[in-house]
């Protein structure tokens, strides 16, 4: 009897990561995505001067992507081309202080020396070496097992020893963990800055976030074409190894019977018997029944904790003169503490906002490629798009408390009327309901956060989850795990299922 086809919600990154790992096992995969094209939150507004990433800008970790199109017989730079960025980001705090940090950490350390001294130069080398151990110790035990608890980590760990274990700092948060290694507040500003790479608070995410430093570290890569590429290539070698593409259609209902998953109905008609799917939205989305009955009962009932951060983009064409911008580039504002007081307690847009710009038609050592140029401009807000309307005036409002950042950091930059694309908190909530428009889950406030996103399993057989608001979390080469260790527990569980299938047992039960 042939085996029926797997079936993949979403197009995103978990998602077709999912598929190419399916594929390489040789089974046939159908994938549903809402909108046209590949990509999830990798989305590109299309200018006179070309596209703009609007999404995720940010690729690391390469040799993942390396190992997963392995399966499939390709090389990553038959996918995309990607280029090693030697200056990784640029950093302004006012019109005169400002560090750039380097590929090279000798590089970094001694640009850190210039801004605030020695002393804080021998403190990020020594934060380097403990970001270092810490991805060393979690990478293994932590980021590539399925659903890891405090006793599963411990015990994978265990011949790191008792030491390496405490050195993690379960108890101290990134900022606690920061102020051991920097006494200048615009170091521990711009490594605290680590924790909105998954949507959190510096002072509530826990100092094992450190470890997103350690990544950068070993490579910060810009792609020819933009992340889309990404996206796009990723979705071109599915199809050419058999995989079926349903765009503009979202899924309805995920159908059961017997407690298992037997189809997949979307919102066009289009309906596919299936043994088994991998599910990319939102946890929430499942929550709160948008994908069906059987959808709602496979995840638990209780309510997640703190939604992470949503935020308030502009992606276009713009004028920019004063402060030279690198490929990636953060002005910080003068309170941060106050910043994510307003972000997550008051649930307001900060009145003054860190900002970070990707302008993305910078080559290195381009200072000024032409007299406009492509920029995404994003500033973190909270993620409420599900129960208040941001208006155009609020936009607009929030923009310029964004320009006037960054004019006080030495930037003159002004978007060309009509050819910007301005999204908000309600904007991310329409494209991924049941998300209030949080990027990256649920918020990893606490230490035993990590713990607590879900797993690939759910309580309905044959029904996996992966992408951001799943284990191992938010981030594209964190995605990408999370959707291969979905698709490695689906193919595991049904050669399991299959080994057991001839044995029966007293009145006819499954041994499932």
């Amino acid at each position: 009897m042939a085996e029926k086809p797997v079936v993949v919600i979403g197009a995103g990154i978990a998602g077709l990561s999912a598929c190419i790992r399916l594929l390489a096992a040789g089974r046939e995969v159908v994938v549903f995505e809402g909108g046209d094209s590949p990509g999830g939150k990798m989305r590109q507004v299309q200018t006179p001067l070309g596209p703009v990433d609007s999404g995720p800008t940010v690729f690391t970790m390469p040799a993942a992507f390396e190992s997963l199109l392995d399966g499939i017989g390709l090389r990553l730079d038959e996918v995309v081309t990607a280029r090693p960025l030697e200056l990784l980001a640029r950093h302004a705090w006012d019109n005169e202080a400002r560090l750039d940090l380097f590929a090279d950490r000798q590089r970094s350390a001694e640009a850190i020396g210039e801004l605030a001294g020695p002393a804080e130069a021998r403190g990020y080398l020594a934060f380097c070496r403990e970001a270092g151990r810490m991805y060393d110790l979690l990478e293994p035990a932590m980021l590539r097992a399925s659903k890891p608890n405090p006793i599963s980590l411990a015990w994978r760990a265990r011949h790191h020893g008792l030491s390496a274990l405490l050195g993690l700092k379960p108890f101290s948060h990134l900022w606690q963990a920061l102020g051991e290694h920097f006494r200048d507040p615009r170091l521990q500003q711009l490594f605290g800055r680590y924790a909105t790479y998954c949507g959190s608070s510096p002072w509530q995410a826990p100092a094992t976030l450190m470890l997103i430093a350690h990544l950068e570290q070993e490579g910060v890569w810009q792609l020819q074409g933009g992340m889309q590429s990404l996206a796009d290539g990723l979705a071109a070698a599915a199809r050419r190894r058999g995989a079926r593409f349903v765009t503009d259609e979202w899924v309805e209902d995920i159908e059961r019977r017997h407690g298992a998953v037997t189809a997949v109905r979307g919102s066009r008609g289009t309906r596919v018997d299936c043994d088994a799917a991998v599910c990319t939205a939102d946890p929430e989305a499942l929550r709160a029944g948008l994908l069906g009955a059987a959808g709602q009962a496979a995840v638990s009932s209780q309510r997640p904790g703190q939604r992470s951060l949503s935020a308030m983009t502009w992606a276009g064409v713009a004028r920019t003169e004063g402060l030279p911008l690198a490929f990636h580039t953060v002005c910080f504002s003068r309170d941060y503490r106050r910043e994510f007081e307003q972000l997550f307690e008051r649930q307001q847009v900060p009145s003054e906002p860190t900002v970070y710009l990707c302008a993305q038609d910078r080559a290195e050592g381009v200072d000024s490629p032409a007299e406009e140029e492509r920029i995404f401009c994003l500033i973190n807000a909270p993620a409420i798009g599900d129960r208040h309307h941001y208006s155009d005036q609020e936009v607009e409002q929030c923009q310029q408390q964004a320009l006037k950042i960054l004019k006080d950091c030495g930037l003159q930059l002004s978007f060309t009327p009509g050819q910007v694309v301005a999204r908000s908190p309600t904007d991310f909530n329409q494209r991924f309901p049941g998300s209030g428009g949080a990027i990256y889950g649920r918020a990893t406030h606490g230490w035993q956060a990590a713990f607590q996103r879900p797993g690939p399993a759910t309580r309905l057989a044959g029904l996996y989850l992966a992408g951001g608001g799943v284990h191992p979390g938010a981030g594209v080469p964190m995605v990408s795990l999370s959707g291969r260790l979905a698709a490695e527990q689906l193919l595991s569980d049904q050669v399991s299922t299959r080994r057991w299938w001839p044995v029966a047992t007293a009145g006819g039960t499954s041994t499932r």
